[in-house]
């Protein structure tokens, strides 16, 4: 007998524990390389109030175990894409993987007409919105994440308004996360999203033979967000921390390659976990947890995800 992989997020029933993190995962791009109605949800990438363009080139450089990109929440904004990427996205999915949808902003008006506008026009093919308070690659994009009275102010006007379920992705460039994740759920968070990528700065290297290479410039600096299995002790850390303060769900990222990576957010008191840089990889990332986290519980006869965490969490366990 198979053991159950499901997992529940803010009312939302999801067939196992494994996303993709929002803007990795191209739904129309990935579409044709692996099966999508094997996912426990898809997390679409921030959407604001109006059209953005992003950053300039270079957006993205690999560094050692990971990678910094700057790509600005680049969108075509909401009113676009409820009028013509939502129908697309959620015949895609078949109705069998739970769509979140993230709104990113500037102002807490914007948030607020942002995600206004996604209930209204949803036809309830939103299963929830993910509220990103942590990009650190736009102009005020951690305002909201670094400080909790903001946070507080932000999460309560959009509870007061929005009834779809209210997952608040923070940042790990704060000084004290559980004050953060205190104000999110004191606010209404129904689950809390964490980590986004880690603020990072790299020298573009001279390895090639002058001029430049897709964009980049031997000597040229480029900032953003760190991601990748880099950040995974990081993001482990401000899980644990962000799992003593509040007792809501928890979605764990950082760094996450494979199976047993996904077990450790488990285990440390995640209850689901989102892939993103691995995809680039290796576009199957997710599928392959899905099937590590099946075969593990199946070795260690465990009927069901609580039961690994009841009898793996919290605690150091030998290598078998």
């Amino acid at each position: 007998m198979k053991p159950d992989l499901s997992v529940e997020i803010a009312g939302i029933r999801m067939q196992n524990p494994v996303m993709n993190a929002a803007g990795t995962f191209g739904l129309e791009e990935y579409k044709d390389l692996i099966d999508i109605s094997r996912l426990g949800a898809y997390v679409h990438k921030s959407i604001t109030l109006n059209l953005r363009e992003g950053n300039p080139q270079p957006r993205i450089y690999e560094v050692a175990a990971g990678m910094i990109n700057r790509i600005g929440l680049q969108n075509i904004g909401v009113q676009e894409f409820v009028d013509k990427k939502l129908p697309i996205i959620y015949r895609l999915l078949l109705s069998n993987v739970p769509l979140i949808v993230s709104v990113a902003g500037e102002s807490i008006e914007g948030y607020l007409k942002t995600a206004s506008t996604l209930e209204e026009k949803s036809n309830e093919m939103i299963a929830a919105l993910e509220i990103n308070v942590s990009c650190p690659n736009v102009k005020d994009g951690l305002i909201f994440g670094s400080d909790p009275d903001l946070l507080f102010e932000l999460v309560r006007t959009l509870r007061s308004k929005v009834t779809l379920p209210l997952i608040v992705k923070l940042t790990p460039n704060v000084t004290d996360i559980g004050l953060v994740v205190k104000a999110a759920v004191d606010g209404g968070a129904d689950a809390i999203s964490l980590i986004n990528t880690v603020k990072a700065k790299a020298r573009i290297r001279g390895y090639w033979k002058g001029g430049s290479y897709k964009g980049l410039r031997a000597g040229q600096w480029i900032e953003g967000g760190l991601s990748g299995p880099a950040i995974k002790p990081i993001a482990l850390k401000k899980v644990e921390e962000v799992v003593e303060v509040v007792e809501v769900p928890i979605i764990g990222m950082g760094g996450i390659s494979d199976f047993e990576d996904a077990l450790d957010f488990l285990r440390i008191g995640a209850t689901a976990v989102a892939v993103g840089t691995a995809t680039f990889r290796n576009p199957s990332a997710m599928i392959d947890i899905i099937d590590g986290l099946e075969q593990y519980l199946i070795e260690r006869g465990y009927a069901n995800i609580a039961e690994l965490k009841e009898k793996e969490g919290g605690r150091d366990l030998e290598a078998r």
